[in-house]
């Protein structure tokens, strides 16, 4: 299950980072899935930053930059997975 926590308004794929307007919490370790029309992967957080500072959280209505694993593109979500018990 996937739950919505951003959007990505910049992206610099030189430099494989992507800045996000957060609409939830993120924090270091997490897995997220970046989702758009041509885009499709899931990674763990590894490194944010706000204002060139390393971050280990952020919160609803932040922007961040994230590093990214694949390229991606304004406008694509990104959603934190959550695991589901059975």
């Amino acid at each position: 299950m996937e739950e919505k926590i951003g959007e990505v308004t910049h992206c610099y794929n030189r430099i494989s980072v992507a800045v996000i307007q957060l609409s939830g919490d993120i924090k270091v370790g997490e897995r997220i899935s970046i989702i758009g029309h041509t885009t499709e992967f899931s990674q763990t957080v590894e490194s944010m930053q706000v204002d060139h500072q390393p971050i280990e959280t952020a919160s609803e209505g932040d922007e961040i930059a994230l590093k990214v694993w694949d390229y991606v593109r304004r406008g694509d979500l990104v959603y934190r997975e959550v695991e589901t018990g059975t």
